[in-house]
């Protein structure tokens, strides 16, 4: 274990259990936005802000109002497709 990870690892070991459950629930987002910018990921689904993801959410809203909406096949389809890239 590098000197890095083992200072993260003995800092998180003295938070209270519930600090340290919102440490690794960021730790989880960091590792996902890594990813997302690594695959380079359709605007679509990258949040950049607050304000973005208020303006997406009611995007969705408005598509399944309408029934311009996909089956869950169709989007792990889609998400696989985008990640074997």
């Amino acid at each position: 274990m590098s000197t890095q990870k083992q200072e993260l690892f003995d800092i998180i070991e003295t938070l209270p259990e519930e600090l340290s459950c919102k440490v690794i629930d960021y730790v989880e987002y960091l590792k996902f936005a890594y990813i997302m910018s690594e695959i380079n990921a359709p605007s679509d689904l990258v949040i950049k802000s607050k304000e973005d993801l208020i303006q997406k959410l009611e995007e969705g809203m408005k598509d399944t109002e309408s029934g311009n909406v996909c089956s869950l096949d169709e989007a792990f389809a889609e998400i696989g497709e985008i990640l074997a890239k």
